[in-house]
């Protein structure tokens, strides 16, 4: 199975655009998502210095802008998955078909604006925790007054609050941890971008999504999410709520994920993957910075889509689990078995009862990712129906 991620702010790097105006029609695209965004992004992509980039509603649309401009040049109907951190979730939902580009491009733009004005209130930012024992890293941080706003694995969480509060986190780290702080304008996914999080609601509301056509994966859990307006919804949660980028990661290893497409400017996500799936097989990975790296990505995607030839286009769809319990699989519902939008597929056990699953659309039951008396999490990946598009 392959997935396409698309990064976050703070991947950025000066000049990193300039190979793609080599593309013919990409200067032409950029501009039309520069009127999108209100933002030159065509300037920010090529000419504009590390500081310029910083800013918030500047580097928000740039990043989206930047991995949807190269997933335009991808066969996208043989990709099984998508996800992205934190704003790159906006690029993989216009990846998974929810929102068009240019409503990609659109939210991104009001939702650099308004968290930048929101950072605008008072003095916050963020910390990066490397190291520690995770509990006492978490424990740490809450007797600080901060809130875990990353936690992207490997012993890396992001801690953001006040300024104060974040002195005497670094003056007092948990044990064996490092505190490196962050150059951000404010604490991101915090309770600090309320008002940012309202405006973006605002806007949203008036997107018409559709339902994801391959897997998308949302930060908030993990989990993957079967329609367009949980995703929205989600979207716009994200801004407030904490990213768990490792919850993605667990899913991706739980999936049986073997390549990954980084959109650009990739790096960043490439290698907390390759670190945290390094102990079940990392997958083999492309980081896709320039047109000369498209050949590299068409291949991966070829050898691990698991189409051959001219067979129809797969789409899948994952069924989540509602409810924290023990997942009973329907007896005698068998993997090939052809299901019915609203059909039972199972119950999963918790203590206020059973709460069914329900197939959320007619196709094949292609695969359980959950079997009899499993412990299982809300959101927890249970089954793949997949059918030809």
């Amino acid at each position: 199975m392959l997935a396409v991620l698309s990064p976050g702010q703070g991947s950025q790097k000066p000049g990193f655009l300039t190979p793609w105006l080599d593309v013919a029609g990409a200067e032409a695209r950029l501009r039309w998502f520069s009127a999108l965004a209100g933002v030159d992004l065509v300037h920010l992509g090529t000419k504009a210095d590390a500081e310029e980039i910083k800013d918030t509603a500047r580097t928000q649309p740039l990043l989206v802008a930047a991995a949807l401009l190269a997933a335009e040049h991808l066969p996208l109907h043989d990709v099984a998955l998508t996800a992205g951190h934190s704003v790159g979730e906006l690029g993989a939902a216009a990846v998974a078909g929810v929102l068009s580009p240019e409503a990609a491009v659109t939210l991104a733009g009001v939702r650099g604006r308004e968290m930048a004005a929101a950072c605008a209130l008072e003095p916050t930012g963020m910390a990066a925790v490397l190291g520690g024992d995770p509990d006492e890293v978490l424990a740490a941080i809450a007797a600080h007054g901060l809130h875990p706003a990353n936690r992207n694995g490997s012993g890396q969480v992001v801690a953001a609050g006040s300024v104060a509060g974040l002195d005497k986190l670094a003056a007092e780290p948990p044990a064996k941890a490092r505190i490196i702080k962050l150059q951000v304008a404010g604490a991101f996914h915090t309770p600090y971008m309320a008002p940012a999080e309202a405006a973006l609601a605002r806007v949203a509301a008036g997107i018409v999504p559709a339902d994801p056509a391959r897997i998308l994966l949302s930060n908030l859990d993990g989990a993957a999410v079967n329609h367009g307006r949980e995703l929205v919804q989600r979207l716009v949660r994200q801004v407030t709520a904490p990213v768990r980028w490792d919850l993605c990661m667990r899913t991706l290893a739980d999936l049986g994920v073997t390549g990954v497409i980084e959109l650009p400017p990739a790096g960043t996500l490439a290698g907390l993957v390759k670190r945290e799936l390094k102990a079940t097989g990392a997958p083999e990975i492309v980081t896709l910075n320039t047109p000369d790296d498209l050949p590299a990505a068409r291949d991966l995607i070829a050898r691990h889509s698991g189409l051959r030839g001219h067979e129809p286009v797969i789409q899948f769809r994952v069924v989540v689990s509602p409810a924290a319990g023990t997942f009973a699989p329907t007896p005698g519902l068998a993997e090939g078995a052809d299901l019915r939008a609203g059909q039972v597929i199972g119950q999963v056990a918790t203590r206020q009862g059973a709460v069914e699953v329900t197939a959320h659309d007619s196709g094949l039951l292609t695969e359980w990712l959950a079997h009899h008396d499993d412990p299982v999490a809300p959101g927890q990946p249970l089954a793949r129906i997949g059918g030809p598009a």
